[in-house]
């Protein structure tokens, strides 16, 4: 008779614990279901305005080979190059009219979604005392408050020598156009593409990228001290005068001023159809469309990934905006690139982190890659803008086939 009582009494606990495990597993799918619907309704709100994404931040697919970077066999010194000065804040009247008809353009640099980017002269006279100058120009669509805007913010990062200066800017008449210091090798990412097979023989190679992102770091380190969320931190938007020791954050069209909006809205994305580079964006902006200094350290660890993998788009196996939201969105990172320094891929996890508040500051980056540099002292000059024998090796590259460049006049 116990016997048979132990069986049931045994029969009775299997059957419980066999129906709470059941009941654990519909828990579980239906957290997961929702959490499904939830990104689900994410995607598709993003395919209604699909017209207005941005997973590739090129402009037009066709074209991008030739307008989006700077060929290769354009020397890489120029030693003609002229840091701003408080010159630049004199009155036009002093100069020739900034218009299209008194610009050469020289070279195209990138081309994005809002404008172009050349290396430029005026035909005639100097533009604020500089013969030569990267000129922006904006494309039709573009309204002139707009530019009013990045100028703003622009002038307000002046005198810091890891942003890019700006000179002058015309927003009188169509097209609206922006005119900075100029830049000897047009942007970063087209600098570490063309010269991927010297550097990356190079033993420094490591030292070398820390040096630049220790440059970009202090750049985003002063936008944030002044207040400025730059919503476009990519490789695309980092323009270099000398690698590494002189490379300038660039492109200010999506960057918003948060000391001129209120506590309430100061992280919420002003206009939720905008253009934006998915890639490049942290997961709080697809669940909560919410984009603040924190975005742009994890924009940071983006660009670190790309400086490392010299040029590489990010998420390179996904080819649509749905599949980069999606996996953004469940935690998927970027791999780690080959031979990346353990140190970097420490910042590059750190800038990743969520919640957004368990990121690192840019203070607190460039204090880590200050003593990355430190331990690097023994082998890399870092202080010096001077390397002869890198420098040597990256021209003997670039003049390998050396072209004629051609002036464009404004009407060709």
């Amino acid at each position: 008779m116990d016997l048979c009582w132990a069986s049931s009494v045994a029969v009775y606990i299997l059957s419980a614990l066999l129906a709470f495990t059941v009941l654990m597993f519909i828990l579980v799918g239906a957290a997961c279901h929702r959490k499904y619907r939830c990104l689900l309704r994410t995607i598709q709100e993003l395919q209604r305005s699909q017209p207005a994404l941005l997973p590739v931040p090129q402009s037009d697919p066709a074209v991008e080979a030739e307008v989006e970077e700077l060929p290769p066999h354009i020397p890489l010194r120029i030693s003609s190059f002229k840091p701003p000065s408080r010159r630049m804040w004199r009155s036009r009247e002093q100069g020739p009219p900034l218009t299209k008809s008194n610009l050469n353009l020289l070279q195209l640099i990138k081309s994005g979604k809002e404008g172009v980017f050349y290396q430029a002269r005026m035909t005639k006279g100097t533009c604020k005392g500089h013969s030569l100058f990267t000129c922006k120009i904006s494309k039709q669509d573009v309204r002139p408050k707009h530019v009013d805007a990045e100028v703003s913010i622009m002038r307000k990062l002046v005198h810091h020598k890891s942003v890019l200066q700006l000179l002058d800017w015309n927003t009188a008449e169509e097209p609206y156009m922006l005119f900075m210091e100029y830049v000897s090798y047009g942007t970063l990412r087209t600098f570490l593409q063309a010269n991927r097979t010297h550097l990356s023989a190079d033993p420094e190679l490591q030292s070398l990228l820390t040096i630049a992102s220790y440059h970009v770091a202090l750049a985003m380190q002063h936008l944030r001290s002044k207040m400025i969320v730059h919503c476009d931190l990519a490789l695309r938007n980092i323009m270099v005068s000398k690698f590494p020791w002189e490379v300038k954050v660039a492109e200010f069209g999506l960057a918003r001023d948060l000391s001129c909006m209120t506590i309430r809205h100061s992280s919420r994305w002003r206009n939720p159809r905008q253009r934006v580079p998915l890639r490049w964006y942290p997961p709080e902006y697809f669940k909560n469309n919410n984009y603040g200094f924190k975005g742009d350290v994890w924009a940071f660890g983006i660009l670190l990934w790309e400086m490392h993998t010299f040029g590489t788009l990010p998420y390179p196996n996904l080819e649509t905006s749905e599949e980069v939201v999606y996996h953004i969105c469940i935690g998927h990172k970027n791999t780690n690139p080959e031979g990346c320094r353990q140190e970097i891929l420490q910042i590059m996890q750190d800038c990743w982190l969520e919640p957004g508040s368990l990121r690192p500051s840019f203070t607190d980056v460039v204090l880590v890659l200050e003593n990355i540099m430190e331990s690097d002292a023994d082998y890399v000059e870092v202080e010096g803008p001077q390397n002869p024998v890198k420098d040597e090796v990256l021209s003997n590259s670039a003049n390998q086939s050396v072209t004629h460049g051609v002036v464009l006049g404004y009407g060709t």
